[in-house]
């Protein structure tokens, strides 16, 4: 069994190129075999034709084989025939010039002799012609009188024998021609599934940042764009899950370590300060929770196309609802968007907590407004605000701005989830600075949000 391709693909159009010589072949040779047939058929009508005027003109069998003799000598000169005339018991009469020599060079009747039987017994040969021993060909006089062979009649040998040769040799070197042709097309076109084939298989063993030359216009140019895409897409994905992992584990060890503390302790504590280790294992335990959700919703919202059917969200109602849990005043339109209402409730709350964290003892603002084609929804706080350098990175996973997670705690995630979220539904998330001191997030939804993919 082959295991390369382009000899598959090779064979494959030689052997449709072979039958299809082959068709062609014995189709021609068809043509070639009727048409001769015609033309024998032909020469039979005009050969009998003739056979009735010598018959009427000659002799008759009783007169003496001088007078038959000259009679058929003078139809031959006529005629330019070579003829022969044989007697009712097969013995011959006479015989022209041109028959006899064709007799002594064919050791006999030739094959190209044509016998009419006549009506009083006697046999007349004629030659037909097409094969005077290398003399040309000759034919029967027409009108013009003058010498040629006949309308679609060969030359020399069996007639139709050459062109069918010929044939055969042109439709053989066609085969070839093509087949050689076909040869290096096809192997430039296997050569780039191969290599295609190549970058695929050192893309699994490892190599995450491979790529395959995707250089051409054609369907495997396309197939190459699209294994490019897809192997950006997934070495983006593994990359940020493996930080993401890192990350994770170093933010563990913090609560797990104060936890092991505390357990620890709880034996020989006093009962009031069992009561504050209690706290402080509970307190680990909703941010151990907390971390943990955070990470796998991050996780799912990078490896999973759709989370949640989108629907009509209020993002005016969200707000005030989630506002509430923060003692934050709530304004603006009222107005709705396409999307998941979990997730956008999640972000909502996200900035919230971040504002109380780090916002100042004064409660956040929320304010839902619409600007062209996008509804804002903008958490505001009193708080020491972002240096401008760092507007862009609280956003990254587990980043925080230095002293900050001494001072409020957190793992850095939330913002990064803000940020996802705003993303899956096609929008944007930013901070600016607030006018009189403090930070203002604001995440923008296209107002026609589509769907979750």
């Amino acid at each position: 069994m082959m295991k390369n391709l382009y000899l598959r693909i090779y064979l494959t159009v030689v052997a449709v190129l072979l039958v299809f010589a082959l068709v062609a072949g014995w189709v021609a040779q068809r043509n070639v075999e009727n048409e001769r047939e015609t033309v024998h058929a032909q020469w039979g009508e005009r050969a009998a034709g003739w056979a009735a005027l010598i018959e009427n003109s000659l002799p008759g069998a009783e007169a003496s084989a001088e007078e038959q003799a000259s009679a058929l000598i003078d139809w031959s000169r006529r005629l330019r025939l070579p003829l022969a005339l044989d007697d009712a018991q097969g013995g011959r009469i006479a015989t022209s010039d041109p028959f006899a020599r064709r007799e002594s060079q064919t050791g006999g009747i030739p094959k190209r002799a044509i016998r009419l039987p006549l009506s009083d017994g006697r046999a007349l040969w004629i030659w037909r012609p097409g094969d005077t021993a290398g003399r040309g060909p000759e034919r029967p006089p027409g009108d013009d009188g003058r010498r040629g062979p006949p309308p679609g009649f060969q030359p020399r040998g069996d007639p139709g024998l050459l062109p069918g040769v010929g044939l055969v040799v042109t439709l053989v070197v066609l085969f070839f021609a093509i087949a050689l042709g076909a040869f290096p097309v096809v192997r430039r076109l296997t050569r780039r599934l191969e290599a295609l084939k190549r970058g695929v298989e050192t893309f699994g063993a490892g190599d995450l940042s491979h790529r395959v030359d995707a250089g051409g216009q054609d369907e495997v140019a396309a197939v190459a764009s699209s294994f490019n895409q897809a192997a950006q897409r997934v070495e983006t994905l593994v990359a940020s899950h493996r930080h993401l992992l890192a990350n994770a584990s170093h933010e563990l060890r913090s609560p797990l370590a104060r936890l092991k503390m505390a357990v620890s302790m709880q034996e020989t504590a006093t009962p009031e300060a069992r009561k504050r280790l209690t706290a402080e294992i509970e307190r680990n335990i909703r941010e151990l929770d907390a971390l943990v959700e955070e990470v796998l919703l991050a996780s799912r919202l990078d490896a999973q196309r759709e989370l949640d059917p989108f629907e009509r969200v209020d993002l005016l109602a969200v707000a005030a609802e989630e506002g509430a849990r923060f003692d934050a005043s709530v304004g603006g339109a009222d107005l709705t968007v396409r999307g998941s209402e979990r997730l956008l409730r999640r972000a909502l709350r996200n900035l919230l907590e971040n504002a109380r964290r780090y916002g100042g003892s004064e409660p956040p603002e929320v304010q839902v407004e619409q600007s062209g084609g996008e509804v804002m929804v903008a958490v505001s706080d009193r708080g020491p605000g972002v240096p401008e350098g760092e507007r862009e990175r609280i956003f990254e996973p587990f980043y925080r701005l230095p002293g900050h997670a001494e001072q409020a705690g957190g793992v850095g995630l939330g913002l990064s989830l803000v940020r996802q979220i705003a993303q899956r539904h096609a929008g944007s998330v930013h901070v600016e600075q607030r006018e009189g001191g403090g930070s203002r997030f604001v995440l923008a939804i296209p107002a026609g949000a589509g769907s979750a993919g």
